[in-house]
């Protein structure tokens, strides 16, 4: 279990009621599949030296958070310790994506050049600001924003770590 590595698809904010359940803030694009019951997630914390594996037992939405429970925890103090944790997944659990869909966690360290073959830097970080995903990228001119859509990005290459974009007008 060492050797993996895990991907956060939620962070534990607090508790919910006094049976045990938790707010969750999803950071997954698949919270049905990923919060569903019975799945294992992995909570990870600060106090803790080794991940805790946990199994949800149920799971419902409320306002901008995921409400969970896990087996065995059906007390406020029995999970309130765990407050400010993150819930994982290990890598074998990600999901197959499409074609043209990636995981950020692929995209940060890839190099970005132009259409006309300036390197723009290495992508440090996504933006998720809705209307579409925002990749950050860090160079020699700095910090440039690239919007992921069509007209911007021309190319992804995850396996080789390469992005092409066209830069429009207005983004440098």
């Amino acid at each position: 279990m060492d050797q993996e590595r895990y991907f956060t698809v939620g962070k534990l904010v607090n508790t919910h009621g006094l049976r045990g359940e938790v707010r969750v803030i999803s950071t997954s694009d698949f919270p049905d599949e990923r919060f569903r019951k019975g799945n294992e997630l992995f909570l990870f914390h600060p106090s803790m030296d080794r991940p805790l594996k946990l199994k949800v037992s149920t799971r419902r939405t409320h306002k901008e958070f995921e409400i969970l429970s896990f087996q065995g925890y059906t007390n406020i103090n029995d999970i309130e310790k765990y407050k400010g944790g993150e819930l994982k997944i290990p890598e074998s659990d990600l999901m197959e994506l499409e074609e043209d869909e990636f995981y950020i966690h692929e995209l940060i360290g890839c190099e970005v050049i132009t259409d006309e073959g300036e390197e723009l830097g290495k992508i440090t970080d996504v933006l998720q600001t809705g209307a579409n995903d925002v990749w950050v990228v860090k160079g020699m001119r700095g910090e440039v924003l690239l919007p992921y859509i069509d007209d911007c990005i021309k190319e992804v290459d995850v396996a080789n770590k390469r992005v092409v974009c066209h830069l429009m007008e207005g983004l440098l």
